[in-house]
């Protein structure tokens, strides 16, 4: 499977580059057992507007994205027109990181439960970078997102990962 590499970014407010840029997250998340990272590329099936977006999924059988399993985090590098548009994402330089992080984790991290967010989504500045804040469109379901992480959230985000991969990993059903 080939893995499309992000070229290193820059943070569009400070214009210094960010501590964990999308390869180092792609490699750090790739290297957790049983880890398949896709990203989407013209050619390989994926619906265009998916294009240069990097799905993680937990994978051992190696299935990859036909399987059809919920990915445990993603790097988003652009605005979906008409759902997701909220981090502007279309900036030179700026990606998401997305992560599914369960309830228990996500109130502990924003400070209200995942079902309350509807009440709270319009006092969140969804473009602010290097801060975990919720997910503009999925806090619902208890994910977090982190636009261009930095030295204030690096070794947070890396614990993110690998708590999401094992709960990845709990969750994990063999088909067949």
């Amino acid at each position: 499977m080939e893995i499309t590499r992000h070229d290193p970014t820059t943070d569009a407010r400070s214009g210094e580059e960010p501590v964990f840029a999308p390869e180092e997250i792609i490699a750090f998340t790739s290297g957790l057992p049983g880890v398949t990272a896709f990203t989407a590329a013209e050619g390989d099936g994926s619906p265009e507007i998916a294009w240069g977006d990097t799905f993680f999924l937990y994978d051992p059988e190696g299935e990859g994205m036909g399987a059809q399993r919920m990915p445990f985090a993603t790097i988003v590098v652009k605005d979906y027109d008409g759902f997701d548009t909220a981090s502007e994402l279309n900036r030179p330089g700026v990606f998401r990181l997305n992560i599914s992080v369960g309830r228990t984790a996500f109130e502990e991290l924003v400070g209200y439960p995942p079902a309350a967010h509807a009440d709270q989504a319009a006092e969140i500045d969804y473009t602010v970078t290097d801060r975990i804040i919720p997910h503009p469109v999925y806090a619902p379901q208890s994910w977090v997102a982190v636009v261009n992480p930095g030295p204030t959230t690096r070794e947070r985000v890396r614990d993110l990962l690998t708590d999401a991969h094992a709960r990845a990993v709990r969750r994990h059903r063999p088909r067949g």
